[in-house]
């Protein structure tokens, strides 16, 4: 069993549970070790290659972030896969019913590991116009939290969390509707928006259910796009994603499909949290991609 390790996740307040981590999975009778990787396209490298090698799981200790590193190497082989969430936003082990507290999650993952069980669950996998793909968990923002998140992370002050704050300041101050092409299993729509959200899971930004409605053993993906609102309206709305209510709004339409394709100008999608490509974009629902323990 290989462990992948992110010591920053959630601003470090996990960072003394590794050895503790690393122990208890121990008990489970197999070997572990522990991925040696300083930077995201080192943890990449190294999942892939412990994949390669013969790995018969991989166990990521951190956030969404670092569970987005492990599925590009998992997804799509026999390789069994489980989250410790111990990140700032932990939406695919939520979402994948794995407990909130880290060690409770360990525990579950040596009980799985003990009896041998296992479960398939769907990953969305997006194909950008140079032919690079990627697997995401959760879901793919392309609207106004895409456009926020390129700020922030242009911005070199403030650090931590204001930065975000001031972001969202910024570009609600020149919130504009975007022109999208969305094509669904082919059947194209021409639509002005703030706010586009592909989901395999529900949600995203630490429990923010965008996409309240998908379901990850389904095989299909959600989209929810929120059409040209004011600021005052998004503002309005924002909040009420946390419960997934947003959707009720006559702004907010919800479409389901195998396949999405996705096109917009000047804009960046992101997945799982992080920064993936320009749009066009084609997203497809990949059933049973993963298997996760327990």
């Amino acid at each position: 069993m290989v462990v992948l390790a992110n010591p920053t996740a959630g601003r470090g307040r996990h960072r003394g549970l590794l050895p503790t981590v690393l122990e208890r999975l121990g008990t489970a009778g197999r070997p572990v070790r522990l991925l040696d990787a300083r930077t995201p396209a080192e943890a990449q490298a190294a999942c892939h290659a412990a994949v390669a090698d013969g790995a018969a799981a991989l166990v990521t200790v951190g956030g969404d972030g670092t569970v987005h590193l492990a599925l590009q190497a998992v997804a799509g082989t026999p390789v069994a896969f489980a989250p410790v969430p111990a990140g700032t936003g932990n939406d695919f082990a939520v979402e994948t019913r794995f407990p909130a507290e880290p060690l409770a999650a360990v525990d579950a993952i040596v009980a799985a590991l003990a009896a041998g069980r296992t479960r398939r669950v769907d990953l969305a996998r997006m194909t950008g116009a140079d032919g690079t793909q990627r697997w995401y968990g959760a879901v793919l923002a392309a609207g106004f939290d895409a456009i926020v998140n390129e700020r922030a992370n242009r911005m070199r002050w403030p650090r931590g969390p204001r930065r975000y704050d001031i972001a969202i300041l910024v570009e609600l101050a020149r919130l504009r509707p975007r022109r999208y092409t969305l094509r669904l299993d082919g059947e194209e729509h021409q639509l002005d928006a703030v706010l586009v959200a592909v989901g395999n899971g529900a949600s995203y930004g630490g429990g923010m259910r965008i996409c309240p409605a998908a379901d990850l053993t389904d095989g299909l993906l959600d989209v929810v796009i929120a059409g040209p609102v004011s600021r005052a309206t998004l503002t309005r709305i924002k909040p009420q994603v946390y419960q997934g209510t947003h959707v009720e709004h006559p702004m907010v339409r919800s479409f389901r499909a195998r396949t999405v394709e996705l096109d917009a100008r000047e804009i960046t999608a992101y997945v799982d949290g992080e920064r993936a490509t320009s749009l066009p974009v084609t997203v497809t629902a990949v059933p049973g991609a993963v298997r996760l323990l327990g």
